[in-house]
């Protein structure tokens, strides 16, 4: 089968961390897609829409396999190359479009969750605070609306105010750095967990449950896994964030909520493929859902490939699954 390998178009110099990353997938996946029987070719997306139709009508593939986490920088564009797809009829890996949107704005990702009487924790967004003065209680972390890989996250972000006011201020000034639109969420200071799904014929499969562990923080230190803990290797927030799957057997209720939610989460935003869902555990053992990463990043060294490992499974393997996953168009064999 000939498959496109799509990323986002980066510049070879002076990139992120998280954008340079995507090459990274490109390179494995090619490779996984190579092992697998498939021929591919890699090709980036960006904002000359016309450029690309004209590129991916000349390449004519059977099948995309999609890894655009932004067009250009831009988070809350994620979906444009998947509605795109979806208007040429083209076959494409993950999540659709319209999951895609929904789970990148974390906005409306907690609106949905709420809705369906899925813990996530309280947030304000400018507006909430401009139209009320509203009491506060407790700590609160300012976050990016659409931009993820910890994009703008840092310790920093954490902040005890006194007032509505002072909050809207410090979201004001913060609010360019985060891709120009930002929100207040209550700061659950307790344990972290990503758990892993995917693709299966008998539906979503729940891999192995992470905990990411904060060794040896100081007290007075806000334990947030924030951009330098996933980009910075040197990092003081990098070398005292570990990855655990090792639980003990009284853990064993907390991690099937755990599951339990996430599946969940696959089912109301119509997930494909492979997914992520992020968790916050209160004092009290209550997980609050963070957010929900569809088609999470798949380099070698990444949670979700680390996940799969720990429940037997090759990169290959997953790729496979992901392949397998697509609803496919007519004379292009796969399952629907």
């Amino acid at each position: 089968m000939k498959v496109i390998i799509l990323y986002d178009r980066i510049a070879k110099e002076g990139t992120h961390p998280d954008q340079s990353d995507a090459l990274v997938q490109a390179e494995a996946v090619g490779r996984a897609l190579s092992d697998l029987g498939h021929e591919s070719v890699e090709m980036a997306f960006s904002l000359d829409i016309k450029g690309f139709l004209k590129e991916i009508k000349e390449a004519y593939p059977q099948l995309v396999f999609n890894l655009v986490e932004s067009v250009e920088g831009h988070g809350r564009l994620i979906h444009f190359p998947a509605s795109i797809l979806d208007l040429l009829t083209i076959p494409y890996t993950g999540a659709p479009a319209d999951a895609l949107y929904l789970t990148s704005s974390k906005i409306l990702t907690k609106k949905i969750l709420a809705g369906a009487a899925i813990p996530t924790p309280p947030y304000y967004s400018p507006g909430d605070l401009k139209a009320r003065s509203i009491p506060l209680k407790g700590p609160y972390i300012i976050k990016s609306v659409w931009e993820h890989a910890s994009v703008g996250l840092e310790e920093s972000s954490v902040l005890s105010v006194k007032n509505s006011g002072q909050l809207l201020a410090e979201m004001e000034k913060r609010r360019d750095p985060l891709g120009g639109d930002c929100f207040a969420e209550q700061f659950i200071d307790g344990r972290e967990f990503n758990l892993s799904c995917l693709a299966s014929q008998e539906g979503p499969e729940m891999l192995p449950p992470a905990e990411m562990r904060f060794i040896d923080y100081p007290p007075e230190k806000w334990k947030v896994v924030g951009y330098r803990a996933k980009w910075d290797e040197s990092s003081f927030e990098s070398l005292h964030t570990q990855r655990s799957f090792e639980f003990p057997k009284s853990e064993r209720p907390l991690l099937q909520n755990l599951m339990d939610i996430a599946r969940r989460c696959w089912h109301l935003f119509g997930l494909r493929g492979y997914a992520r869902v992020d968790f916050r555990v209160d004092e009290s053992n209550q997980p609050w859902v963070l957010e929900i990463n569809a088609n999470p990043c798949l380099s070698p060294d990444a949670g979700f490939v680390a996940a799969a490992s720990q429940a037997g499974l090759s990169y290959r393997q997953v790729v496979e699954r992901i392949l397998q996953d697509v609803p496919l168009g007519p004379g292009v064999k796969g399952r629907r």
